[in-house]
């Protein structure tokens, strides 16, 4: 295990630096100030921080749960992902307490930038952590130990990861809800959630998402060629069988951006009006250059 610590890279260490402070930003200026819950482990952090002593904060729970989580899951998750993780959980700690012990801004009653406007501190604090959670996972670590939990255990329990993370947000907001004898704190701390998972899709996957496309022609080699011709890309024609026919049919596997799709479909069906096509939204594309 050791020897993977050389895929250590400083260039990761340096974009989780800023995914921790953007993060602390988020949280601390605008969910918790208001009594607002980010998700997972930074959500039960901000609830305990609440109901103890002023001398557990925020920046000790996150460190008191989620590290013990990622040692947890080291062997599954492999050491390159547990020591980012922790340096970014520690930034994160580390950005909590400058922001609401160090820096002159009063964040104990009501958030500095958005006041006790309650959407807006959950719009922009879930958009926030959830960009510095996207760049956390972008670059090789995770900001909350649930999601390792939710890896290790979801195939005992027989449910996906999303849906374990999803169960025990929901259990954090209702003993919120319970606790504070109020369900409204809790109801848009699901906005702050949903919109800080619209925005870890768009850090980790990208805006542009490419599209692709799986075409079942007897002309395969007329249209692969004005494909490439038309796009300047490779197209890969794989063998194929038909089920009910029992013919033999060249499948032809190609990728676009979702700008491309009327054209490509017009080249498609000009030479090959009979062609079966298929279109799947891809969330990333790698080639060597």
């Amino acid at each position: 295990m050791l020897k993977d610590l050389k895929n250590l890279r400083w260039q990761n260490f340096i974009a989780l630096f800023f995914a921790g402070c953007i993060n602390a930003f988020g949280v601390n200026l605008f969910l918790a100030p208001v009594h607002l819950y980010d998700s997972g482990i930074s959500g039960t952090s901000i609830f305990l921080s609440q109901i103890t002593p002023e001398y557990l904060t925020l920046a000790v729970f996150l460190v008191a749960l989620n590290v013990p989580l990622f040692l947890f899951g080291l062997k599954k998750q492999g050491i390159v992902f547990t020591i980012y993780s922790i340096f970014t959980v520690i930034i994160y700690s580390l950005g909590s307490f400058i922001i609401t012990d160090v820096l002159p801004i009063d964040v104990s009653t009501s958030s500095p930038l958005a006041g006790d406007d309650l959407l807006l501190c959950a719009l922009f604090g879930g958009i926030i952590s959830g960009v510095g959670s996207g760049l956390t996972i972008r670059f090789g670590g995770a900001l909350d130990g649930v999601e390792v939990m939710a890896v290790i255990f979801s195939k005992v329990l027989n449910i996906s990861v999303g849906t374990f993370v999803m169960i025990y947000n929901v259990i954090l907001y209702v003993i919120c809800g319970f606790y504070f004898q109020s369900w409204i704190l809790p109801l848009y701390s699901v906005i702050a959630y949903a919109v800080g998972l619209k925005a870890v899709d768009f850090i980790v996957e990208g805006l542009n998402r490419c599209k692709s496309v799986m075409i079942v022609t007897d002309k395969a080699d007329e249209v692969s060629k004005a494909l490439m011709d038309a796009f300047k890309s490779g197209t890969t024609k794989i063998s194929a069988k038909g089920g009910y026919s029992n013919a033999d049919k060249t499948v032809i596997y190609f990728v676009v951006n979702r700008f491309q799709i009327y054209r490509m479909r017009t080249i498609i069906h000009t030479i090959d009006p009979k062609a079966y096509v298929t279109i799947s939204e891809v969330a990333d594309v790698f080639k060597n250059t």
